[in-house]
C-alpha cells in the first residue's frame, strides 16, 4: 500500500511509525541425509543425474547450475566458477570428483551437438548483457556455449537468429520431483533442498562458517546461521538432554557475545575431553584456515 500510494499515484500519506510491520516468518530449511541425498541421485539418470550431483557437490541454486558456459568449468582445479549469481556476485565453488567422468562424456555429445549447428548455420547461443557486440564471434564459440543446452533451437525474435538457450529449470524439477517420491521420501524436497543439504553437511564435517558462507554466496553471515541450527544445535542437544549426557551449558561452550541465540566469535576451544563430534562445533566456529578448506573429493 505504501508502494503503491507513493510511488504510483504519488501521494504522500500521513507518517505511519505507530503501525506495527509485519515480520517475516522464520523458516526450517528441508535438509536430506546422505543417505537421502544417494537414494535420490540412484533414482535419477542422464542430464538431471548431473545436475542433481551438481547442485549438492557445489551448493549451487538451479538457475546458476543451468547457466553456466563451457568456459566456467575447471576440471584441472576441479572447480566450478558462477558468473553473476544472486545479486549479480561470481564465486567458485567445488567440483565433486563423482561428477567428472560423467560431466566429460556429456560435454563430448553437446560438442558433437553444437558442431552440427554451426554446420547448419544455427551454432548460436544466447550471450548476457552487451557481449554479442563486444564479442561479436562469441555466440558460435565452443567456449560460451550452455553446458546444458535445450533440445531445440529456439527461433524467438526477442534473442535475434535462431540459438540454443539452456534447458528449463522445469525439465530438471519434475525429474527430482518424481526420484524423490520413487526413493520413498516424505520430506517436501526439490531441487534447492541439494544446496540446503550441502551447506549443512559441511558444517557436520566440522568446516569452517565462513567457508561455507563464501561458498553459498551469502553477503551476511547471519544467513548462513540457519544450518548452523540444523546442522549443530540440535544435534547437541539431542545428544545432550534425550541420551541423558551433559547439559550443552555445563561449560563445554565458553559464551562471549551472542547473535540470533547462537555463539559467535566469543567462542572458544573446549578444554574438557569430549567427543570428536562435540569438539567439531569448536572447529566449525573459528577463523577460516587451511586446515578447514573445502575439497572436490570430501564432498
Amino acid at each position: 500500500m505504501l508502494f503503491l500510494y507513493r510511488e504510483v499515484l504519488d501521494r504522500d500519506i500521513e507518517e505511519l511509525g505507530s503501525v506495527v510491520r509485519a515480520r517475516r516468518s522464520v523458516l526450517v530449511p528441508v535438509v536430506l541425509t546422505r543417505a537421502e541425498v544417494a537414494a535420490v541421485l540412484r533414482h535419477l539418470n542422464g542430464v538431471p543425474w548431473l545436475v542433481a550431483a551438481l547442485l549438492y557437490g557445489g551448493g549451487l541454486r538451479l538457475s546458476e547450475c543451468l547457466e553456466l558456459r563451457v568456459k566456467d568449468l575447471d576440471f584441472g582445479a576441479r572447480q566450478v566458477t558462477v558468473r553473476a549469481g544472486k545479486g549479480r556476485k561470481d564465486r567458485v565453488t567445488p567440483m565433486p570428483e563423482l561428477v567428472v567422468p560423467r560431466l566429460e562424456a556429456h560435454l563430448g555429445r553437446v560438442r558433437a551437438q553444437h558442431d552440427g549447428d554451426v554446420s547448419r548455420g544455427e551454432g548460436r547461443v544466447v550471450l548476457p548483457d552487451a557481449v554479442a557486440r563486444k564479442y561479436p564471434g562469441a555466440a558460435e564459440s565452443w567456449p560460451w556455449q550452455f553446458v546444458f543446452p535445450a533440445s531445440r533451437v529456439c527461433r524467438d525474435p526477442r534473442y535475434g537468429p535462431p540459438s540454443r538457450y539452456h534447458l528449463h529449470e522445469s525439465a530438471t524439477q519434475r525429474a527430482v520431483t518424481e526420484a524423490v517420491r520413487r526413493a520413498g521420501i516424505t520430506k517436501r524436497a526439490s531441487c534447492h533442498t541439494f544446496r540446503h543439504s550441502f551447506a549443512t553437511h559441511l558444517l557436520e564435517a566440522g568446516h569452517d562458517i565462513r567457508t561455507v558462507q563464501a561458498l553459498l554466496g551469502h553477503a551476511d553471515v547471519s544467513t548462513t546461521m540457519i544450518y548452523v541450527g540444523v546442522a549443530v544445535m540440535w544435534r547437541r542437544a539431542w545428544r545432550s538432554v534425550i541420551l541423558g549426557g551433559p547439559s550443552v551449558g555445563q561449560g563445554h561452550i565458553r559464551r562471549g557475545r551472542r547473535m540470533d541465540g547462537f555463539p559467535s566469535k566469543g567462542v572458544r576451544r573446549c578444554v574438557k575431553p569430549c567427543s570428536p563430534a562435540r569438539s567439531r562445533w569448536h572447529v566449525s566456529m573459528r577463523v577460516p584456515s587451511q586446515k578447514n578448506a573445502v575439497s572436490s573429493s570430501a564432498i
